[in-house]
């Protein structure tokens, strides 16, 4: 009997593993595909959902994001992520392929880690600045100042899994042109509720965390921002600066008009084919 070789193994697992991701994209593409047709609204004039697209982006936040500044022009193509995880699959990673340069924070010193081994190109160049930092309200501004981040930048990406509304409520001498947040999508578009702050509280896996469409679409109108679109996943909400957002897009940003409920089957690809390791679990 002939025992296929280590090498031979190793390749058969790599290939049923693209199998199996292939044949979830393509369902996950075409159940988008279907939600489009059952609620045409959600392609009316001036909405994003079909532009929904992942490049590294969990969700369509990459394809959202490119459409957003097509439709509203760059500025300095900065950018700030928090909660940036591996850098491997975020919301500004593309963008960073794209030639623009931007700071990464993030609190785990081993998500830290594998970004300064697997990113070192950008961050010797200075095209990415990367900070191990956990993000509190109170250390926000310090942490951008620190970075010499310009007052007026393009995208500010903020997913903490807890305090996001806290923390956007503490940038105020920042005025990004986009922000793109997490809410929490238990909670109906009417409902006004978010967390209580705790400093250093991360998420404790239980629907406890972050805050609702509702709440962070008054905060940021009280910011002079205006909700344009939640992604299909009910994970992100999109927000543009007022004085940029003109009529590019739909006439409606109320949370009612864009909420999304939660689901999260259609980021069941968490991680990309090229970041895993050999015998990584599916």
């Amino acid at each position: 009997m002939l025992i296929p070789s280590p090498h031979r193994i190793r390749t058969a697992i790599e290939q049923r593993r693209f199998q199996l991701r292939a044949r979830r994209e393509y369902e996950r593409e075409r159940f988008i595909r279907d939600l489009l047709t059952d609620r045409p609204e959600l392609s009316g004039p001036g909405r994003l959902a079909p532009f929904e697209h992942r490049v590294f982006s969990q969700n369509g936040e990459d394809g959202v994001i490119a459409e957003i500044f097509r439709r509203i022009g760059t500025t300095n193509q900065r950018f700030v992520e928090f909660g940036c995880g591996n850098g491997i699959e975020n919301n500004s990673l593309y963008l960073l392929h794209r030639d623009w340069s931007g700071l990464w924070i993030d609190g785990d010193p081993k998500l830290v880690a594998a970004i300064r081994d697997s990113h070192q190109q950008f961050l010797s160049t200075g095209v990415l600045q990367l900070r191990e930092s956990f993000v509190t309200a109170e250390n926000i501004e310090g942490l951008l100042a620190a970075a010499e981040t310009p007052e007026e930048l393009d995208l500010l990406s903020i997913d903490i899994d807890g305090n996001d509304y806290w923390v956007w409520q503490a940038v105020e001498q920042y005025r990004p042109r986009a922000i793109v947040v997490e809410y929490n999508a238990m909670w109906p578009p009417d409902a006004l509720w978010v967390q209580a702050y705790a400093p250093h509280r991360g998420w404790n896996g239980t629907s406890y965390h972050g805050a609702s469409l509702a709440s962070l679409t008054d905060l940021g109108s009280k910011k002079g921002y205006r909700l344009v679109h939640c992604d299909l996943s009910g994970s992100n909400a999109f927000f543009v600066r007022s004085d940029v957002a003109a009529d590019h897009f739909a006439d409606a940003f109320d949370a009612a008009s864009h909420y999304q409920p939660s689901r999260t089957f259609l980021a069941s690809i968490v991680a990309r084919p090229r970041a895993l390791g050999p015998f990584e679990a599916i």
